[in-house]
């Protein structure tokens, strides 16, 4: 059971998720959560009253709030008491700059999905990190549930056989829009700035994250559709793609802002030939376990018949809820042990290596950008 961190916490930096945006105040507490981190430098917002606003209710001093990334990562990296990581959480569209910028002053980054736009600025980036290599890790905070990490060491172990179909979906109401008004979603929208697909971009590369870690096995071939089905929108608002992965198992994901009536609608069914499993974001303390010829079961978070990284996972015992911050916490608690390791030339535990790393941004562009090339070809099979 995971247990408050007796490290000195880790000076952390936050570029943009101030404290009225949508993700600032879930990575705030999460990085706050185990004691591994301390927020102490920012750039919140260009514009300058938000910046201060979001600083004051951060409780950071004055000089330690910064007009721009690029400023602050210069700052900070003259510092004897300047930041050991950085959050980054702009839109999409200056995540690959703000990594690069603290990468270059040896400063270690946690960047908000995607890792860029277009898989071209994310092979770049995997270039330039070579030569930086600091830790780099995304916040894909699903894999951070306790029973998602179950569901993985399940699979492992054979519990359901030898795999043969995968069917995740994310889908969710945010492009649905209220009575009388065109559906919009801010820049989340805008295709300048979230890259050639909205909906992928967003949540498709959730549940494509979340497939690859729960088998272990990668896409290699899409057939997908994407699709604008809400009035007023410019960008793509719902995406079918069909999955050839190795193995010969194969996939179906969804992903849609229009799912009318769903708030989080993530979940996960994996299919093997002995039995499958199923996992949803809203009951995440809940590994459903299905064999065909015995006993269907349950394995809940907290119980000590769970195996090593659910346990090391987890903080409170079965039957009180642990949910979304407690997850993207997992992520933080892992970043830190990563950090420290390398900070200190040492191997970090097997659990921290469970965390999103570059690796995974640039497997969710490649996803994308194939995606995107089936449906210039009318969904035609592509090659990742």
């Amino acid at each position: 059971m995971k247990i408050l961190s007796a490290a000195p916490a880790l000076r952390l930096g936050f570029v943009g998720g101030g404290a009225a945006s949508g993700i600032g105040p879930t990575h705030w507490h999460a990085s706050r959560f185990d004691g591994n981190f301390s927020l102490v430098a920012g750039a919140f917002s260009a514009d300058a009253q938000r910046n201060r606003a979001a600083a004051e209710a951060y409780g950071l001093a004055p000089e330690r709030v910064y007009d721009s990334f690029e400023q602050m990562a210069l700052t900070e990296s003259g510092r004897a008491d300047g930041i050991e990581a950085v959050s980054v959480m702009l839109p999409n569209n200056q995540h690959a700059a703000a990594t690069r910028a603290f990468l270059a002053q040896g400063i270690d980054v946690i960047c908000e999905k995607p890792l860029a736009t277009s898989l071209d600025e994310a092979l770049d980036l995997e270039t330039f990190h070579a030569a930086h290599p600091c830790v780099l890790v995304l916040t894909h905070n699903y894999s951070g549930f306790p029973m998602v990490r179950e569901a993985r060491d399940q699979i492992a172990a054979g519990a359901i056989g030898e795999l043969r179909v995968i069917q995740v979906e994310h889908a969710v109401s945010s492009g649905v829009a209220a009575p009388g008004r065109n559906a919009t979603s801010g820049w989340r929208g805008d295709p300048a700035i979230v890259g050639s697909s909205a909906v992928l971009a967003d949540i498709g590369v959730h549940a494509h994250h979340l497939m690859r870690f729960i088998t272990g096995l990668e896409v290699r071939q899409v057939a997908a559709e994407l699709a604008t089905l809400s009035p007023g929108r410019v960008s793509d608002d719902n995406a079918h793609v069909m999955l050839r992965m190795d193995r010969n198992v194969r996939g179906l994901l969804w992903a849609s802002f229009v799912a009318a009536g769903i708030r989080q609608g993530l979940q996960i069914r994996v299919f093997g030939s002995t039995g499958s499993l199923a996992w949803h974001q809203e009951d995440p303390d809940r590994l459903l376990i299905q064999p065909q010829h015995a006993a269907h079961y349950v394995l809940r978070r907290g119980e000590s018949w769970t195996g090593a990284a659910a346990q090391a996972g987890t903080r409170l015992k079965a039957g009180q809820l642990e949910g979304q911050i407690e997850a993207f916490a997992n992520i933080y608690s892992d970043a830190a042990e990563l950090i420290r390791a390398r900070r200190t030339g040492r191997s970090p535990a097997a659990s921290a290596r469970l965390c999103p790393t570059l690796s995974d941004g640039v497997a969710g562009l490649r996803f994308i950008d194939g995606c995107v090339r089936s449906q210039a070809t009318h969904g035609a099979w592509v090659e990742l």
